[in-house]
């Protein structure tokens, strides 16, 4: 068999395969390998968009069990006696008949050597299309429950008229709506104070009746008789009744004392949700959509109390132990979360409100289900309207672009380890020789179930080797390349299941070869570290956090710089090196590990979108990009430092959660004056529309929708451009070296880029740590 083409750049890679790996070589032995610092790791896009990849309509090749891997072009292949042999457990297979044909000049795709990924259309079809079940909170002032009805209304329009939706509403009480009786409005209430059993749910629902009860212990989805159709119908069936009782919605009704809020059952409306799921559709492609409008006060899952003078917890009162309802309904939630992802349902949490609503004891129903975690002030702000419609897109084709029910297997070649995965998933604690002892994330598998899966949607997977070495191993391993082939089996929007297959294969090398540290993608490293550093924060302390990421820089630096000992001015990192450590200064500084003037809630929600997004945008999260707009030079990229900030200049930053627009003093001064709109002062007026037009650019397929500022210098605003720059001009070194009208000084004790490298370069050549 003829090898796959040699290796392209970094981005060409992950364009083939939506795949990119911190290091491309790879080290033969456990040894050096642990010497690299940085782990062998894949960021892997499992169902990236692939206009050029065209439909394969029959059942993949498949190695024997326990293996199961699939026919690939790294295989070989004995044409004459139509056999092929398993490169991941050597075993030699028998080709299906109907590959009879086949010859040197006639091979099938998956033996090519562009088609190291390809998707099978597997011939059974799930049994049920796909399902919505809106759960919304009544307990909000009349505006924002209006936005939010509307909202609703016009997502009825964006799904497929054969996918079946529910509604449930609560407030103080959560009512789950009978869709299928159309003489008057008619509801099933449960009371918000009392935590409901699964059984109980589905008993008060009618869904225990003897023709529902799930046939077999298969996972196979069970369809529903009359008693669930009537809270679930196909959208066509329903979509007037549902308008109709969205319109007449009314606001919760239970009176609320001025010093208290409102009593919001969010964990039993969510209980309700799951168990109605559960029951009527078992391992069904659904998702649960909470659209929340303030904290749960009220029964289990509860986060503060009713009082106003009791404040809803901070990140201070979590580290002091001083959130009396916070471990109760992180429990509570992740006992939801595991129901819901153990029957492939996905759960989505809007939250609009100004205040925090709990995403934070919450998350674990979107991380492990992966669902959207989308935080707005208000369900009446564009960031919430687009972005929930922005999850209903379609594809060409006109499917939504979203999968259902998605598994991810991992198989490796013998030298390699799976140490685990850091994403949205669970873990289906699948064993196989594949599986390392060290673990990484989500560990002590090969196998991983990911509910909720858009084409966006990015996992990390870790590595390691395993090899021992010894002079025969490593005159092997330096002969061959290890081999990694992800699996995802998932049900697409248009009711089809699908295999994506991508395998992809590394050169094994000696330890001390130059072709590894060659190999080094400081962008996806960086990523890859920042989601341990992220996992590490959820349990860890923030300090000893901040220590760890230090102390790998440090060592990764002392294994792949060049330097004298003990002299910081010899120190020189290679060009795939030298971004590195700023990449690490700006991870340090951002809201992924400092919690400091950010919420819990919005903590959550920053680390959530990191774990779930591809090499770029999760650059652009960790160090935002700054373009600079002049009257004398075409717009360009400056670098995200004070020093950028000047009188004359319009800045754009895009940290991908806000799009800001920065005028400076002088550009400001004139804005305000109105040049702009004077004769002669065209060029200023296409000066201040440039950046817009710019923003426009970036907003146009970002999900979810950034916040969008615009701001002067000097401005309250400007605080979200200030504490992102790289403080070289703070209110302590202003005019001392730094020429004057030169940067903006920033009010900060942290120390810049600058100092921040030459005490890298200190401990670096120093050997310390």
């Amino acid at each position: 068999m003829a090898a796959p083409a040699p290796m392209v750049s970094f981005e060409d890679m992950e364009e083939q395969d939506g795949i990119r790996f911190s290091w491309n070589t790879w080290p033969n032995t456990r040894l050096e390998s642990s010497r690299t610092v940085v782990p062998i790791a894949s960021l892997y896009t499992p169902i990236k968009e692939r206009p050029d990849l065209p439909p394969v309509m029959y059942e993949p090749v498949s190695c024997k069990a326990p293996c199961r891997a699939v026919l690939n072009p790294y295989c070989q292949v004995d044409l004459r006696a139509k056999l092929w042999i398993c490169p991941f457990c050597l075993n030699r297979n028998q080709l299906p008949p109907h590959y009879k044909d086949i010859s040197p000049n006639s091979l099938p795709m998956e033996l090519l050597p562009r088609f190291t990924t390809i998707e099978y259309t597997l011939p059974r079809p799930a049994q049920v299309p796909p399902i919505f079940v809106f759960v919304v909170d009544t307990c909000q002032d009349e505006d924002n429950l209006a936005a939010l009805k509307e909202s609703l209304i016009v997502s009825l329009s964006l799904l497929p008229p054969t996918s079946l939706v529910g509604l449930i509403t609560y407030g103080t009480m959560v009512q789950v709506h009978e869709l299928g009786y159309g003489e008057c409005p008619k509801s099933y209430v449960f009371r918000g104070s009392k935590e409901y059993q699964a059984k109980q749910v589905q008993e008060m629902l009618g869904l225990l009746a003897q023709g529902l009860r799930p046939t077999g212990p298969g996972p196979q989805p069970v369809r529903p008789s009359g008693t669930a159709a009537r809270f679930l119908l196909p959208v066509q069936q329903c979509e007037f009744q549902l308008t109709s009782i969205l319109e007449n919605l009314p606001k919760d009704p239970w009176p609320v004392a001025n010093d208290r809020r409102p009593l919001r059952c969010t964990g039993v409306a969510l209980s309700v949700a799951v168990g109605l799921m559960e029951t009527a559709f078992p391992n069904a492609g659904a998702r649960i959509m909470l659209f929340s409008g303030g904290p749960a006060t009220e029964g289990p899952g509860m986060v503060v109390g009713p009082e106003l003078k009791e404040p809803i917890r901070s990140h201070h009162d979590i580290e002091r132990d001083n959130a009396k309802y916070y471990k109760k309904a992180n429990k509570y939630y992740e006992a939801l979360a595991k129901r819901a992802a153990n029957n492939g349902h996905v759960v989505d949490i809007f939250a609009g409100c100004l205040d925090q609503i709990g995403m934070q004891e919450m998350k674990s129903l979107a991380n492990t289900t992966g669902g959207h975690l989308i935080l707005t002030d208000a369900f009446t702000t564009s960031i919430f309207k687009q972005s929930f419609q922005r999850v209903f897109n379609t594809d060409q084709q006109g499917y939504l672009q979203m999968g259902f029910n998605a598994t991810l297997r991992v198989l490796t070649t013998k030298e390699l380890k799976i140490s685990g995965l850091i994403g949205h998933a669970v873990s289906l604690a699948e064993k196989s020789s594949s599986v390392g002892e060290t673990e990484i994330g989500i560990g002590g598998t090969c196998a991983w179930k990911m509910s909720g899966i858009t084409p966006k949607t990015s996992v990390a997977t870790y590595f390691e080797v395993v090899s021992q070495g010894g002079a025969i191993a490593n005159a092997q391993a330096a002969a061959q390349r290890g081999l990694i082939q992800y699996l995802t089996l998932y049900q697409h929007a248009n009711g089809q299941f699908r295999l994506r297959v991508t395998t992809v294969a590394r050169n094994f090398v000696d330890g001390g070869n130059p072709a590894i540290a060659a190999s080094f993608d400081q962008e996806a490293s960086a990523v890859l570290m920042a989601r341990i550093a992220v996992f590490k924060a959820e349990i860890d302390d923030g300090p000893d956090v901040l220590r760890w990421t230090d102390r790998m820089l440090i060592r990764l630096c002392q294994k792949f710089a060049d330097y004298r000992k003990d002299d910081p001015t010899s120190f020189r990192l290679a060009p795939n090196f030298s971004i590195y450590p700023q990449f690490m200064f700006h991870l340090r500084r951002s809201q992924f590990l400092q919690v400091f003037n950010n919420s819990p809630d919005e903590t959550a929600f920053y680390r959530h979108v990191l774990n779930s997004e591809d090499v770029n945008n999760s650059l652009v999260m960790m160090q935002p990009t700054l373009m600079s707009f002049t009257f004398d030079q075409p717009p360009q990229p400056v670098l995200l430092d004070s020093l950028s900030v000047k009188p004359d200049v319009i800045l754009l930053l895009d940290t991908f959660f806000h799009i800001l627009i920065f005028h400076g003093e002088t550009i400001a001064q004139w804005r305000k004056a109105g040049y702009q709109d004077q004769e002669g002062y065209q060029n200023f007026k296409e000066l201040l529309e440039a950046p817009r037009a710019e923003a426009a650019d970036l907003l146009i397929d970002r999900f979810p929708l950034p916040r969008f500022i615009v701001c002067d210098s000097g401005g309250s605003q400007a605080r979200f451009l200030l504490s992102k720059l790289n403080p070289t001009t703070t209110h302590q070194n202003s005019g001392y070296g730094v020429p004057a009208n030169q940067g903006q000084a920033i009010f900060t004790d942290d120390v810049s880029l600058q100092v921040f490298m030459e005490h890298l370069k200190k401990l670096a050549v120093s050997g310390s740590q």
